[in-house]
């Protein structure tokens, strides 16, 4: 694995550039839009699945689970959505479950409590309740409990990387996600987080010295800010490194917001990746 030749070192930048690095709307001329169109179209997947929204696995108003059927006694996705943790909702997503649905994978999207309301330990203990409950009601909805995999973007890539241990989670696909959080407890998104230096670390998925054996996918786009792709790469180093199965991928031209295009698609790498991650999960269950 390889860093990013044009990737500073946080360490090294002023607060100002530290911020700037971090900021993936800013960078992406017309992400509001992007994330409009998202809203416009996920409001027309959840009318066409409506039997399984809004499933409760807590009793925070967050702590919901919208589940996609696609087959009966399918593999399932659990999808964990982004943000910077303080930012967004389960809704806005909905539309990503058409392209593992294309390939008769079930799709869960959970929601969580935001910063600062939430503290990231709760924010991460709640993303490991919500497994657990879909699990429990995966028979009653018509998917196979045995097969759960998480994927998620930004922040969610992040909660990708920490729901590894569960023991429900078989496998996962991060997409554009962060992994030491010591930057960001070093920049403005700090402001609603309130992470302190232990808290930071031991929600740090690269401060860990161990980790699942268990399949993980790790994706950026090309695009994307140069410290969201050392973060990816930075992070695939340390799973090799640890001898945890990992696979890393830049999507060429893919930007912060573009690169969800993959799993939007039936045929997108994203969803070739969930595929294959199942398929995988199959072979070494037989």
């Amino acid at each position: 694995m390889t860093t990013p030749f044009d990737a500073p070192d946080w360490r090294g930048l002023s607060q100002q550039d530290l911020d700037r690095g971090l900021n993936n709307g800013a960078a992406v001329a017309g992400s509001g839009g992007m994330v409009d169109g998202w809203d416009r179209r996920s409001a027309e997947m959840r009318a066409k699945h409506p039997d399984h929204l809004d499933l409760r696995y807590g009793p925070r108003e967050r702590n919901r689970i919208d589940f996609f059927k696609a087959a009966a006694n399918a593999p399932t996705l659990l999808f964990i959505h982004g943000g910077y943790w303080q930012m967004r909702a389960k809704e806005a997503f909905s539309l990503f479950a058409a392209g593992p649905m294309a390939h008769g994978i079930n799709v869960a999207l959970i929601g969580y409590t935001l910063a600062p309301e939430a503290t990231l330990d709760r924010i991460v203990a709640e993303i490991h309740a919500g497994i657990d409950f879909l699990a429990g009601r995966l028979p009653d909805l018509g998917g196979d409990a045995n097969r759960i995999a998480v994927s998620g973007w930004s922040a969610g890539g992040h909660l990708t990387a920490t729901a590894m241990s569960n023991p429900r989670v078989k496998g996962g696909v991060a997409i554009s996600g962060i992994y030491d959080l010591e930057p960001i407890r070093h920049s403005y998104l700090n402001d609603k987080l309130g992470l302190d230096e232990a808290m930071s670390r031991r929600n740090s998925p690269m401060m860990q010295a161990q980790g699942a054996m268990k399949p993980l996918a790790l994706t950026v786009g090309a695009a994307e800010l140069p410290l969201l792709r050392r973060q990816t790469a930075d992070f695939a180093g340390h799973r090799a490194k640890y001898g945890l199965p990992v696979s890393y991928e830049e999507i060429p031209g893919a930007n912060h917001f573009t690169i969800m295009d993959q799993m939007l698609a039936p045929a997108g790498r994203i969803t070739m990746m969930i595929r294959q991650l199942f398929e995988r999960m199959a072979i070494s269950s037989s």
